[in-house]
């Protein structure tokens, strides 16, 4: 119980960093505001929570570190396929640049060197968080699960405030047809990327969620048969 407990809170935790941008474009808060209040405490208890956790917990260890780490280096291939879509003219804009002039609350004034510092260093967090969520959820044994995932990713980014706000239409379609297929395409290529690093460094570790329902399923159903050894 207490693994699935730790699982649900690194998730959690994860789950903070892609969420702030769409709730910030729905307009719940400022993105800056949701980043200092939000952001910066989760990755803090994240860092703080997996180091505590090394010796204690190794496989949820494992699966934070070398799935976050899938997930940034994951984003290099999304960034590859979104930004020949941007140059072939099928995306409006420089997401990552958007993000660091709300991130720094310089939209009045524009983005500068900082805050593309900020909006790319946010993007790859994202990345890293999803890799964290497979590597804990959906675990590192199957390719095309990962390929799943990243379609999954890109469907949910384009039905969210994010595109909306935009003023492209239903999945970017007013815009143009080759929005979706750029979006589509690139978390493909992020969740496949992810997938294939998560096994090859993980050694193609489970679920640890699942793992741990399990464990947690076997021990309640063996504590029950040991206090009604009748029923056995």
């Amino acid at each position: 119980m207490r693994t699935m407990i730790l699982i649900a809170l690194f998730t959690l935790l994860a789950a903070i960093g892609p969420n702030i941008f769409p709730a910030a474009m729905a307009g719940y808060s400022d993105l800056s505001r949701l980043a200092t209040h939000l952001l910066v405490p989760a990755v803090l208890a994240m860092v703080a929570l997996a180091l505590f956790l090394r010796i204690r917990q190794p496989v949820i260890w494992r699966a934070v570190v070398w799935g976050g780490s899938a997930g940034a280096v994951a984003t290099l291939a999304l960034e590859a396929v979104r930004l020949t879509g941007y140059h072939l003219g099928w995306m409006p804009g420089n997401l990552p640049r958007l993000m660091g002039v709300l991130l720094l609350n310089r939209f009045a004034n524009g983005p500068d060197r900082a805050s593309d510092i900020a909006g790319w260093l946010y993007h790859f967090w994202n990345g890293v968080s999803f890799g964290i969520i497979y590597a804990l959820l959906i675990g590192a044994r199957r390719i095309w699960a990962g390929a799943v995932y990243g379609i999954a990713l890109g469907v949910g980014f384009m039905l969210s405030p994010v595109v909306s706000s935009l003023g492209v239409g239903f999945f970017g379609l007013q815009f143009s047809a080759g929005f979706p297929v750029t979006v589509l395409t690139a978390h493909a290529a992020y969740g496949i990327s992810l997938a294939w690093l998560a096994r090859r460094w993980t050694g193609a570790q489970p679920s640890v969620a699942l793992s741990a329902a399990r464990t947690c399923f076997t021990s309640q159903v063996r504590a029950e048969m040991a206090s009604n050894p009748q029923q056995s």
